[in-house]
């Protein structure tokens, strides 16, 4: 199995599949009222609508980077603001979250598999620290079930 089919395979599992751990990313999100989405349970730091967009936009950055582009904040920086609740907007930040994973999908899939051993761009160090472009990508990965736990446990606050 190349790189790119254990990353694809790995990447539509966590969101879409029967991960070992638990439930997928989608069957976590989608469980998820506007309402939920955006309160913020005391002690919280930020609601479930603000971890989806950290998501999102940490996708898209992985992405530029398996552009060639140097390593950044995501362009709609690191915990972009939701705004006030509405239940358009929610859909719109799920829809959101599906297409740029689609997206990084193909990316995965069509990357050459001699460059996922290359270091990203602009990570100063990063032959001695292994931050490859498959490092990237597993790393974001593990960035999705990480914070998929979150929003379960927000909502299981949230919910009861």
């Amino acid at each position: 199995m190349t790189t790119s089919q254990k990353l694809a395979t790995e990447l539509e599992n966590v969101l879409s599949g029967n991960p070992w751990y638990g439930p997928s990313v989608y069957s976590i999100v989608e469980s998820i009222s506007f309402e939920a989405a955006y309160e913020k349970p005391v002690g919280s730091v930020h609601n479930i609508a603000a971890i989806i967009l950290h998501m999102t936009g940490w996708t898209e950055e992985v992405m530029d980077r398996m552009n060639g582009m140097d390593a950044q904040l995501p362009v709609r920086g690191d915990w972009p603001e939701p705004g006030l609740p509405e239940e358009q907007k929610w859909k719109w930040i799920v829809e959101d979250l599906k297409l740029v994973n689609v997206n990084l999908a193909g990316f995965i899939q069509n990357f050459p598999e001699e460059r996922w051993s290359e270091p990203v761009a602009g990570k100063s160090g990063a032959d001695e620290t292994g931050e490859t472009y498959e490092y990237q990508v597993a790393g974001l990965i593990q960035h999705h079930i990480y914070h998929s736990a979150q929003i379960a446990l927000l909502n299981r606050m949230i919910n009861g």
